[in-house]
């Protein structure tokens, strides 16, 4: 077996006969008395103390450990009880890319996850819990795409629990979970005299917001980013190259949704414009 058990109540001496005797302890009577110790992959020592009489209890324990030690699937006690909102918070600090991408994130873990699953121990995770919060998720009222988004973010972060050692495995993989809900939805365009009647309403600078969002199919963000020399007024072709977003409070312009470029070609001279992507 690796590992020690250490008996802090007795201690073995030497006395001057040369023998070898048990003696008490400062400790003797008080506090737990057994202490199981053992090295864990990283090299550090570990323990855990037992009271009087577990002996036995200390010895399967620290049997358990040394067998999960050598199968790789060592789990260290005290990083199974970091709080997945502790973790969470750490891992997402550690995230590079987009400002305003992990900003969203975490409005999305403070509003959605950290009230319902935050202050539970990595270790303690099982499926049911996240059966448990899926359906929380559900009947929120948000609809299924983010509340997908925001079990993906969930499912991201065990994942990185699993590999820095804090739970056996991911408890978003099993069978038995299945991501929310997307529920119905149906997409009803606009009727022509509606569409119309919203150009009319607008002052004649914002007209052509509602051209190239009813006509081309732009996003909000794309309309507000267009710039003239993105249409190519010779071939009646707008190109889609860029957006205007928040980011941190700030706007900004950025790659369209995806980063995806895509052009948009009215097909005859009347210039009644189809989307092509």
């Amino acid at each position: 077996m690796a590992g020690s058990i250490q008996d802090r109540w007795f201690k073995t001496e030497t006395d001057t006969n040369g023998k070898t005797v048990r003696t008490k302890t400062d400790r003797h009577g008080g506090g737990m008395r057994y202490r199981a110790r053992y090295f864990a992959p990283d090299g550090k020592r570990k323990s855990k103390s037992f009271a009087d009489g577990q002996k036995r209890l200390a010895e399967q324990w620290l049997s358990s450990i040394s067998a999960d030690v050598a199968r790789g699937q060592y789990i260290d006690p005290n990083a199974a009880r970091t709080s997945f909102q502790d973790f969470a918070e750490r891992w997402l600090a550690s995230q590079s890319g987009d400002p305003n991408t992990k900003a969203s994130m975490q409005s999305q873990l403070t509003l959605h996850v950290f009230p319902r699953i935050g202050a539970r121990p990595l270790g303690s995770f099982q499926p049911s819990h996240i059966r448990e919060f899926v359906t929380q998720l559900e009947a929120s009222g948000m609809s299924g795409s983010y509340a997908r988004v925001i079990f993906s973010n969930v499912r991201a972060i065990l994942s990185a629990a699993v590999e820095d050692g804090c739970l056996p495995k991911n408890p978003c993989h099993s069978r038995t979970v299945t991501l929310p809900e997307m529920g119905a939805r149906r997409v009803v365009p606009w009727l022509p005299e509606r569409v119309f009647a919203m150009r009319a309403a607008r002052v004649e600078r914002f007209r052509a917001m509602v051209d190239v969002g009813a006509g081309c199919g732009l996003r909000q963000g794309e309309i507000l980013g267009l710039a003239v020399d993105a249409i190519d007024f010779d071939n009646d072709t707008l190109h889609v190259v860029q957006q205007l977003k928040l980011s941190l409070s700030q706007p900004v312009f950025a790659p369209p949704k995806g980063g995806k470029l895509r052009a948009s070609r009215s097909p005859n001279p009347s210039r009644t414009p189809s989307r092509h992507t």
